[in-house]
């Protein structure tokens, strides 16, 4: 019989093996048990034929695909692609595909797009700082195997990777103090954000253990643009530095201040967090907390691995912020 090289099918290589296709499906797949010399027959075969297995037929046959979900609120954020680019570069070296979904900011569709998802890969990475722990339970058998990332879930069976969000704030507050600031303004995240949760905390400590400082909330988001449609009412609250929700704020923050006639920081200090590559390349160059997130993806594959391996996958792990000092800050006037 004369065949295509590389154009075999299944039941070319069943017909010249003289077996039936279940029985090279089997075979190729690795889950044959029967007469050694039948399944050398079939290999045989294929080898004889260039038979080339169909990726979509294995992962059907298999019930797996190879690939896991990510799941984020906004990949325009830096920040969410650098854990992107951890987890996605760990994950090739294992034979696995990452494919993403972005919620546009919108918890109310977290839960479904999870699911969705879900179902087509092997298992789903999961950064939604944003739904609800409600619906998070409600749907975290069907997502197994699960990994959670800028939360802490301790009533679900899920590796969970975190960030020290309060100990971050709690860093940058106190320097602008030791600075003699004492008249700070906060622009806050989105409200249902399990991060902004915890900056939140560490600010209300801070200014529990420090009475003589001054610490306004200002509603913001998590854009460039929140940053700067803030920027008036940062002006005229009188603070002499504004802690922003993240670097995207405190960029848009600055341009907007810079367009009121204000200067970073001769006129107002200006802190963000994460430590996104923009950062350090803004004018004025950004102090911001900084956040290993690469590393965080990383992490991420190697407690997914184990998931998917049946394997103990460790501890969960919260990440310390590192205080980066640059440009954007400086003593009140």
């Amino acid at each position: 019989m004369a065949t295509n090289r590389g154009s075999a099918t299944i039941t070319d290589v069943a017909r010249h093996a003289g077996v039936s296709p279940a029985t090279v499906s089997r075979v190729m797949n690795g889950r044959f048990a029967g007469d050694p010399e039948i399944a050398e027959r079939v290999r045989v075969a294929a080898l004889e034929l260039s038979y080339v297995p169909s990726p979509l037929a294995r992962s059907l046959a298999l019930g797996q695909t190879n690939a896991i979900a990510f799941v984020v609120p906004d990949l325009a954020n830096p920040a969410f692609q650098s854990v992107l680019a951890g987890l996605s570069k760990t994950a090739a070296g294992d034979g696995y595909r990452v494919l993403v979904a972005d919620s546009g900011e919108s918890p109310a569709d977290e839960a479904a797009l999870s699911t969705e998802i879900r179902r087509r890969t092997d298992a789903i990475v999961l950064c939604a700082p944003r739904m609800p722990e409600d619906d998070l339970r409600a749907i975290a058998s069907q997502l197994q195997p699960l990994v959670l990332i800028n939360r802490v879930a301790t009533q679900i069976a899920a590796p969970s990777l975190s960030i020290d969000y309060r100990t971050g704030i709690y860093a940058l507050a106190r320097h602008l103090h030791d600075l003699g600031h004492r008249h700070l303004v906060y622009l806050y995240g989105p409200e249902r954000s399990a991060s902004n949760a915890y900056r939140e905390s560490g600010l209300r400590d801070f200014a529990e253990e420090h009475p003589d400082v001054r610490v306004d909330r200002v509603p913001a988001g998590a854009g460039s643009d929140d940053g700067r449609a803030a920027a008036p009412t940062v002006r005229d609250s009188g603070a002499t530095a504004a802690l922003a929700f993240n670097d995207l704020v405190a960029i848009g923050l600055i341009g907007g201040l810079r367009e009121l006639g204000l200067r970073v920081p001769e006129d107002v200090s200006v802190t963000g967090f994460d430590d996104i590559p923009l950062a350090q390349y803004v004018a004025p160059a950004l102090t911001t907390a900084s956040v290993p997130h690469a590393e965080l993806g990383v992490v991420a594959w190697q407690r997914m691995r184990a998931l998917i391996r049946g394997e103990e996958p460790g501890h969960n792990v919260v990440f310390q912020p590192r205080l980066e000092l640059r440009d954007s800050v400086a003593p009140p006037a």
